[in-house]
């Protein structure tokens, strides 16, 4: 562990020691859920280790594969078993990789502390565990508690209709405890989440009702109320659920994040179809609210499943300084980063585009664009032309490289982006400049998952041994 001080715990003890502290490493290897359903392939998905190491002879190399032993799961994403919100406790280390199956509603325990290059199974928690002990199913993101538990979200319940409830896993046996919430009510639907102890809030957000989204997206489930458009807002001593904020119809607010200064009570949500971010702040009453701060314009486009082209925002991040924003529009192609010095009012310090549905050449025409004069050229690296768009992202500890994968989900990526399911999805990797701000792609820098031994496979969130801006949550 990164952390050398005596009687510490896993993680580091706050943000900007995260990010600029002496045992701050530079990341050698990540980890990314591999996924095969629903690209023809029947082989089961898989965790692949990827080294990131410069200097390493296999740089940019898939170096190891963990296959899981069932069909179909679809991996997503993943979290740990402790992270900083367990710094203070010297018996805790962070060696489990937590690997939820969207679909099998399986939970996978991974053992990556024996061998960081060669993770290995430790535990799976079977489906049947979620749907006796919690009548849930579905489970998305997963955040380790200073406790010593494991919180995950999940969307639905084990009939496949919508239901924002959460489950607990044992930290150290990784039994399912049961449920985290408390008393009747539990939100229609759900998806990710956050919580911040000194404001004794955890909000989580909603996708959609998993039946409904299953083998792709149709329009008129957004008409049919299927999917998502609020933060809901829970209390974190009594777990129980106490505001909804509504982003509007159809907004369908995915990732979360909470600044990363833990006395900090604002953050930020991207919301996929309405194209906009909102923060969300505590008000003076000491209830929550939110308001829209940026947004993507749709375009007119011919060519496409509709004649307005949302960004679809998928992923979100912040720096562990809370100084820049980044976000995914899989749509358009694009990747942003905002200075978000002042919250209220985020600066666009930087763009760059990865691919997308408005390349030039493509089917897709487009009539009228509020943002730009030309539509952008195909995205072009070491002589592949990269299908889909930019979709998860990871950011390096310093906030200086940008990782960056094309999948969204696979039966959404079969839809909008087939060259992707027949050709693989990419890991790429963005230079950010940390002082005025700005992306520019690193050339040398392509894993290409088009070109695994079983065949194209789509690659999703990623993963550093050491944490990272999205796992780790200070206390």
């Amino acid at each position: 562990q990164p952390a050398k001080c005596g009687a510490c715990g896993p993680g580091y003890a706050s943000p900007l020691d995260a990010m600029k502290g002496k045992y701050c490493p530079r990341e050698e290897v990540v980890y990314l859920p591999c996924i095969y359903r629903n690209t023809g392939t029947e082989k089961p998905d898989y965790l692949a280790t990827v080294d990131v190491n410069p200097k390493s002879p296999r740089y940019c190399q898939v170096i190891h594969r963990l296959p899981m032993p069932n069909l179909k799961d679809e991996l997503h994403h993943s979290g740990w078993n402790a992270c900083s919100s367990c710094f203070g406790d010297a018996t805790k280390r962070r060696n489990r990789l937590i690997l939820p199956s969207l679909i099998s509603s399986r939970i996978y325990v991974v053992d990556v502390g024996t061998d960081l290059q060669a993770p290995r199974i430790h535990k799976i928690v079977e489906p049947v565990e979620l749907f006796w002990k919690g009548n849930v199913a579905n489970p998305h993101t997963s955040h380790c508690l200073g406790s010593g538990d494991i919180l995950i979200s999940c969307l639905g319940d084990p009939s496949g209709n919508g239901k924002g409830g959460f489950i607990l896993l044992d930290g150290e046996t990784f039994e399912v405890k049961g449920n985290w919430e408390n008393g009747g009510k539990v939100p229609p639907l759900g998806y990710d989440f956050w919580y911040q102890p000194r404001h004794n809030v955890l909000m989580s957000t909603e996708w959609g009702v998993p039946k409904a989204l299953a083998n792709g997206f149709n329009p008129d489930d957004i008409e049919r109320g299927h999917y998502g458009c609020r933060i809901n807002v829970w209390d974190w001593s009594t777990h129980t659920y106490i505001q909804a904020i509504d982003l509007g119809k159809g907004s369908i607010p995915l990732e979360i994040r909470f600044l990363h200064n833990p006395d900090a009570a604002e953050g930020f949500v991207g919301c996929a179809l309405s194209g906009a971010v909102h923060r969300f702040y505590k008000t003076e009453k000491g209830d929550w609210a939110a308001e829209k701060v940026i947004e993507v314009p749709r375009k007119k486009v011919q060519g496409w499943l509709l004649p307005d082209m949302p960004g679809l925002i998928t992923d979100i991040l912040i720096s562990l300084d809370d100084r820049f924003l980044y976000f995914s529009n899989w749509l358009h192609g694009d990747i942003r980063q905002y200075d978000i010095s002042d919250t209220r009012k985020p600066k666009l310090v930087g763009q760059v585009f990865l691919g997308g549905s408005i390349t030039k050449g493509g089917p897709v025409t487009v009539v009228e664009d509020k943002e730009m004069q030309s539509q952008p050229e195909p995205f072009v690296i070491k002589g592949k032309r990269v299908p889909g768009g930019p979709q998860m992202i990871q950011l390096s500890l310093d906030g200086k490289r940008l990782y960056v994968t094309s999948s969204l989900y696979s039966g959404w990526d079969k839809q909008f982006y087939p060259d992707l399911i027949k050709e693989g999805s990419v890991m790429l990797q963005i230079d950010v400049d940390t002082e005025k701000g700005g992306l520019k792609v690193n050339k040398n820098f392509l894993v290409d998952f088009g070109k695994e031994p079983d065949g194209p496979v789509l690659a999703h969130e990623i993963r550093y041994p050491g944490g990272d801006c999205t796992s780790d949550i200070w206390i």
